[in-house]
């Protein structure tokens, strides 16, 4: 089966002499294969296009995919948004009592599969010409586990609530405080309850405009629990909250499942093993089509998304594996030259916050990784050493140039992202350094003509962090970088600034919250204690094993390793596992 694919954010007919058209040999033979939609774009005929691909390398724009799936998948068709438009192939099951994760790359269908189980979309079976119905996912459905849920959903007897993935968008539609907010979700009368749980009640007179992202995370979950509901969808509950907060909401999710249906879309991987019971594994191409894997137990889940194979449905959906270092690596013996060191930071913010940072270096050749709780200062330290806050007290020597990512990307500018880009960077842009290195392993040649102000969370980051790593520097500060992106842009992104940082003999300091994350791209550790909100201490850095230890015991918490793929996975509190490494004192590393 062959599936025409046009991206619509990517086709310009402004900027196009539709050569995709001109150059197709059946089209030259007055074929009727390409028409024009309503906004002058191209739609090509699937059943006589005969996949030369020619179209495919002459669109300047790299908005037409030719796609051939095996003929068998004809038949799992679920939903398809339009002509030559993005295809979802297959459903997971409902779990009762179980919680069900949705694991895979964005754009391959994880949020549509959430739109049909919430009601808000009804499978069309690649039928988009029709009006869906109901009574036709009935019947597709008629003999299956789905029946007797669609049906309770199309009559209205099942109730749904999602927990949106872009909790920072919620400002702008819903004006007031944190108290009107969860007064205004409170369905179960547990308004209280929840605030003592959720640690809010110092929040509840604060202005949504003026929270954090992980506070406002936070937030939006505990709303989430108040509604009352059969059915919960979670989009990424963990991005900007710190691991002790997110092993906390894993927990009540866990608890919620008790009682209700629960489906999680989770990128981090030591929350989703935490978290989930089964998992159901989406690969595809992004925008183009997305195929729901067969369901897998947590851990062979995320084994197999991480060796890149699903045994059982013969599919590699990666050409390499992801493999981790059960041991530290090796210190490095002789440190480079020191790029950049503060000594005796000391800033006090008009709230009363204290953060202390005694001394640090930052050596030629290193990265830095920064852990911590939020809201205990690591975001404050970068911007110290970035230049954007002066202590009240302290030594910085920087003999080095500085390039910094924030943590909260916003681009205000107007044009694509290739605007963008030159304008950021000028004539590094043209450089095959750049466009080698950053541009074509980050993904964004396929976004470069669309509109900064039309990317998606994960796209922003991409272009920031691009930005970021495409000027010359000796210093790079990037603030919690695998924000919005999928698992498997995350291991790319720790690869690029590695290379980056590498190639160009330079240093890094990268706060973030995945744990996964931290150990690909780190060197040493700077571990953040102290009370969150009232006093941050910057301690280190240490090298890995030292400073893993000091962070995973400051929050008690002890991770085992997988056997098959080596990768950290986090034990149960109190668990045999648990107290043996906690009184070894290894709570993360092999010695």
């Amino acid at each position: 089966m062959r599936l025409a694919v046009i991206l619509r954010d990517r086709c310009n007919p402004s900027q196009c002499s539709y050569e995709c058209m001109n150059f197709c040999p059946v089209y030259r033979n007055n074929e009727d294969i390409f028409s024009l939609d309503h906004k002058g774009k191209p739609i090509i005929s699937e059943s006589l296009c005969i996949g030369c691909g020619i179209c495919v390398h002459k669109c300047p724009l790299d908005a037409v995919r030719i796609i051939n799936v095996a003929d068998d998948m004809r038949e799992d068709i679920i939903h398809q948004y339009g002509p030559n438009a993005f295809r979802l192939f297959r459903l997971p099951s409902v779990h009762k009592n179980s919680v069900v994760g949705l694991l895979g790359a964005n754009g391959v269908g994880k949020t549509t599969v959430v739109n049909i189980f919430s009601g808000k979309i009804i499978p069309n079976f690649g039928d988009f010409e029709s009006e869906p119905s109901w009574d036709r996912v009935l019947e597709r459905f008629a003999g299956t586990a789905l029946y007797s849920y669609f049906k309770d959903l199309a009559d209205g007897r099942i109730k749904t609530v999602v927990k949106p993935q872009y909790v920072d968008l919620i400002p702008r539609y819903y004006k007031g405080t944190v108290r009107g907010l969860l007064e205004r979700a409170d369905e179960t009368g547990k308004l209280d309850v929840i605030v003592e749980e959720f640690g809010l009640k110092n929040l509840l007179n604060r202005n949504l405009t003026k929270l954090s992202g992980g506070e406002l995370q936070l937030i939006t979950i505990a709303a989430t629990f108040l509604k009352d509901a059969d059915f919960y969808f979670f989009d990424e509950p963990s991005s900007y909250l710190d691991i002790v907060k997110r092993l906390f909401v894993a927990r009540k999710i866990r608890e919620l499942s008790e009682h209700a249906n629960v489906f999680v879309v989770e990128h981090d991987l030591a929350v989703l093993d935490f978290l989930a019971d089964i998992v159901y594994i989406l690969y595809g191409e992004p925008g183009a089509f997305g195929v729901v894997s067969n369901p897998r137990h947590v851990r062979n889940a995320i084994n197999a998304f991480l060796l890149g194979y699903l045994d059982s449905e013969n599919v590699r959906i990666r050409d390499y594996e992801i493999m981790f270092e059960v041991r530290p690596p090796k210190a490095q013996e002789e440190p480079g030259e020191v790029l950049l060191e503060f000594k005796d930071i000391h800033v006090k913010f008009e709230s009363g916050f204290v953060l202390e940072a005694p001394g640090g270096k930052l050596y030629r050749g290193e990265i830095v990784g920064v852990v911590g709780p939020n809201a205990i200062g690591k975001t404050t330290l970068v911007r110290v050493l970035a230049g954007e806050i002066t202590p009240k007290r302290g030594m910085i020597s920087v003999e080095a140039t500085i390039s910094y990512k924030p943590q909260y990307v916003k681009i205000e500018e107007s044009g694509t992202v290739e605007d963008y880009l030159m304008g950021i960077l000028g004539i590094e842009y043209t450089s095959g350094f750049f466009q080698n290195e950053i541009l074509h392993p980050l993904g964004l040649k396929k976004i470069l003509h669309k509109d900064v102000a039309n990317l998606s969370g994960g796209e922003t980051q991409l272009v920031a962090i691009a930005a970021c790593l495409g000027k010359p520097a000796d210093i790079y500060l990037l603030d919690e970088p695998s924000a919005y992106l999928d698992a498997s842009q995350r291991m790319e992104v720790s690869k690029v600034i590695k290379r980056i940082i590498e190639k160009r003999k330079a240093s890094g300091l990268i706060v973030d919250h995945d744990i996964y994350f931290i150990d690909m791209i780190s060197d040493l550790l700077l571990v953040f204690t102290g009370e969150p909100g009232v006093h941050g201490r910057a301690n280190g850095p240490y090298d890995l094993h030292r400073g893993m230890n000091e962070f995973l015991r400051n929050i008690g918490i002890t991770f085992r390793r997988d056997p098959d793929t080596g990768r950290p996975r986090v034990n149960k509190p109190g668990s045999k596992l648990d107290r043996e490494q906690k009184i070894k004192g290894e709570y993360y590393y092999i010695a």
